[in-house]
C-alpha cells in the first residue's frame, strides 16, 4: 500500500477515535503515527495501531488521561501518566520542561507509567524548535524482553532509546540523534517480518544463540525466541542498562525485570534533561559552532561517492520530503491487521 499522508493521519485518528480519545488526543496520536512513518521509521508509526487497539481494548491503555504531578519542585518533576497515551502525556512533560528550562536554565523531568511514547525524536524537536538542548532516555516494560545483553542469549532489556537534540541555526535544521540501543529497533524486526524480508546481518540470534537474518525468529516459535542484539556489542549493551536505570529505578517507573506480563500493556518511562544554551555560550558564537561543525564534518570524502556524509537527523529529513512527494510505503500484512481492525468498529478503510 503507498498511501497520501493526509489520507494515513485520517484514517490513523479514526482508528484511535474508536477507543474513546478526545479531538485533542486523537489529532496528538495520529500526527505523532504518520510523522514517524514520514520520517522513515515505520517500526514507529501507523503499525503501532494494531498495539494500541489491543491495549485500549484490554483497558491497559487508558484514553484521555491527566498526568498526576508526583513533585515538582521548579526544576524538577516527577508526573505519573497512569497509562495514558504516552504521545500526549510525554509532550506536554517536555514543554513543561522546556517552560522551566527558560525560567531556570536546565530542568528535569521524570515521567513514569505512560503507554508507548512513540518516536522519541518528536520531543527532542519540540524542545529544539525551542532553541533548547535535550536528553531523553526511555526504558520499555511490556512483556517478555527481546534484546539479549553482550555476551548473553536470552533477553534482558527492551530497545530502550537515547535521544540528544540541538537547536537549529540560521543555516542547518536541529541535529537530532536519536536511536535504539539494540542493533535495530524492535519494530524495524517486526516490519521486515510482516514485509517478508530478512534482517541485516548482525542483528538476530536464533534461540540457540547462532547468528540469522530470519526476523521470524522472534514471531513464529514463541517457546523458542530468539534474541536482538545491542549495538556496538558493550557499549549498546551498556548504554540498555542506563536508560533501563535512569527511566526504571531512578524515575520510579515499572522495570523490565519486575514487569514482565504481556497482559499489562506498554508501559514507558522517560527521564529528560532540558537546558538553555543561552545561559552556557553567547548565543551568537553558538550558533557559529554549530554551522563550522557540521560543515567540519559533511567535508569529509565520501567512502562511497553514491553515499554523501551525512549527520544526525539528515536521514530523516531526506526520507520525509520522498514520502511528503511519493507517499508511505505500508506493508500488506500490517495494512491487512489495520483493516480488520477498522471493519470491527464500522470505519471505512481507504482504497
Amino acid at each position: 500500500m503507498i498511501i497520501n499522508h493526509d489520507t494515513l493521519r485520517d484514517f490513523a485518528g479514526r482508528l484511535v477515535a474508536a477507543g474513546g480519545s478526545s479531538a485533542t488526543e486523537i489529532g496528538i496520536v495520529a500526527d505523532h503515527l504518520v510523522e514517524a512513518n514520514l520520517r522513515g521509521h515505520d517500526s514507529h508509526g501507523v503499525g503501532m495501531l494494531v498495539a494500541y487497539v489491543r491495549d485500549f481494548e484490554a483497558g491497559t491503555l487508558k484514553p484521555n488521561q491527566q498526568p498526576e504531578i508526583v513533585s515538582d519542585t521548579g526544576t524538577i518533576s516527577v508526573w505519573d501518566a497512569h497509562a495514558g497515551y504516552g504521545q500526549v502525556i510525554a509532550r506536554q512533560a517536555v514543554e513543561w520542561a522546556i517552560g522551566a528550562a527558560k525560567t531556570h536554565g536546565v530542568a528535569v523531568n521524570g515521567l513514569r507509567n505512560a503507554h508507548h511514547i512513540g518516536r522519541v525524536g518528536t520531543y527532542g524537536e519540540i524542545a529544539a524548535r525551542a532553541g533548547m538542548v535535550s536528553l531523553h532516555f526511555v526504558n520499555v516494560a511490556s512483556g517478555p524482553p527481546p534484546v539479549a545483553p553482550h555476551r548473553g542469549k536470552e533477553g534482558r532489556f527492551l530497545t530502550n532509546p537515547v535521544c540528544i537534540a540541538i537547536p537549529p541555526t540560521g543555516n542547518n535544521p536541529p541535529i537530532l540523534l536519536d536511536f535504539a540501543t539494540s542493533r535495530v529497533a524492535m519494530g524495524k524486526v517486526r516490519v521486515a517480518h510482516n514485509a517478508g524480508k530478512p534482517m541485516i546481518d548482525g542483528a538476530l540470534l536464533d534461540h540457540d544463540g547462532r547468528a540469522t537474518t530470519d526476523p521470524g525468529v522472534m514471531y513464529d516459535e514463541p517457546g523458542r525466541r530468539g534474541v536482538v542484539l545491542p549495538f556496538g556489542e558493550h557499549k549498546g549493551s551498556g548504554l540498555a542498562l542506563i536508560c533501563e536505570l535512569l527511566a526504571g529505578a531512578i524515575v520510579g517507573s515499572p522495570s523490565v525485570a519486575t514487569m514482565t506480563p504481556p497482559e499489562r500493556g506498554i508501559i514507558n518511562g522517560m527521564l529528560s534533561i532540558v537546558i538553555d544554551p543561552a545561559r552556557l555560550n553567547n548565543q551568537d558564537a553558538m550558533l557559529a559552532g554549530i554551522d563550522e561543525m557540521v560543515a567540519w564534518v559533511k567535508s569529509a570524502a565520501p567512502a562511497d561517492p553514491d553515499l554523501p556524509v551525512l549527520i544526525a537527523g539528515e536521514p530523516e529529513q531526506i526520507a520525509r520530503a520522498e514520502r511528503m512527494a511519493n507517499g508511505i510505503y505500508v506493508d500488506e500484512t500490517t495494512w491487512g491487521q489495520l483493516a480488520e481492525i477498522a471493519q470491527r468498529y464500522q470505519i471505512p478503510v481507504p482504497n
